[in-house]
């Protein structure tokens, strides 16, 4: 049987095998959040959810969005919004993981 070394983000459960991509997830749910607060604060009348997808969103794209506010805003036109560099590349739930472990 073989161990596979996992870390686990407190913020929302999700587990990964590699710690570097563990730390990028948890640091762009920090940015989110962050995102989403300074959002709340600026934008009345959006619930809880529609902030947090929002934060999300924005954090996810963050390279994107420093290159627009930067002076090209077109970057933001070329956003696929399905992608996500940090979830794409490694399984972040267990029972993926599990799968994985038992095929190897």
């Amino acid at each position: 049987m073989a161990v596979i070394p996992m870390w686990q983000v407190d913020r929302d459960g999700s587990m990964f095998t590699d710690k570097k991509q563990a730390d990028e997830h948890d640091k762009m749910l920090e940015l989110a959040e962050a995102l989403s607060d300074f959002i709340d604060r600026e934008v009345a009348g959006l619930d809880e959810e529609q902030l947090e997808n929002i934060g999300i969103a924005l954090a996810k794209q963050k390279d994107a969005l420093v290159k627009a506010c930067k002076g090209k805003p077109g970057v933001l036109s070329e956003v696929n919004s399905e992608s996500d560099e940090i979830n794409e590349e490694k399984p972040d739930n267990v029972a993926e993981l599990n799968t994985k472990a038992v095929k190897s």
